[in-house]
C-alpha cells in the first residue's frame, strides 16, 4: 500500500488572511484560493499538489475557536530567538500552556489563535 498526507486542515473563520499569514511566515506561496478555502504550499514545489511535505488547506467554517488545538505544527527554525521575534513580527503571540519555564521550544499562536511550536535548532550530532 502506498498513501502519504495532502493536506494538513486548518478550520478558520477567514481562510484568506490567515493562510496569507502562514505563507508569509514558513515563506510558502499561496497555490489555490476560492471564496471558502486557500491551499498553500512550499515555494518551489515542481508538481502542484504534490509536495514532499503537506500542503497547508484553509477552510472557513462558522464555529469559532474555543478549545487548545488537537493538532499542531511545530517548527523547526535554524534559531528559535530569531524565528520567534520574526513571527511575533508578524502577529504572532507567545502563550502559556502550562509547558514550564525549562522547555527548550516557545508555545505560539498564529492571528487566529491557532497554536504551533517553535523548536530548539538541532544540534549536529542529531542531524542524521
Amino acid at each position: 500500500m502506498s498513501i502519504r498526507i495532502a493536506t494538513l486542515t486548518v478550520d478558520c473563520a477567514q481562510p484568506a488572511s490567515i493562510a496569507r499569514w502562514w505563507a508569509e511566515a514558513l515563506g510558502w506561496h499561496v497555490r489555490y484560493e476560492g471564496d471558502d478555502e486557500v491551499i498553500i504550499e512550499p515555494a518551489g514545489e515542481p508538481h502542484p499538489g504534490d509536495c514532499a511535505v503537506p500542503c497547508l488547506l484553509f477552510i472557513k467554517v462558522p464555529d469559532a475557536k474555543v478549545v487548545k488545538n488537537r493538532l499542531h505544527l511545530d517548527l523547526r527554525p535554524d534559531d528559535r530567538d530569531a524565528e520567534v521575534a520574526r513571527l511575533e513580527a508578524l502577529g504572532a503571540k507567545r502563550v502559556d500552556i502550562g509547558q514550564g519555564p525549562d522547555v527548550t521550544w516557545a508555545v505560539m499562536t498564529d492571528p487566529a489563535g491557532n497554536e504551533f511550536c517553535v523548536l530548539r535548532a538541532m544540534r549536529p550530532d542529531e542531524i542524521a
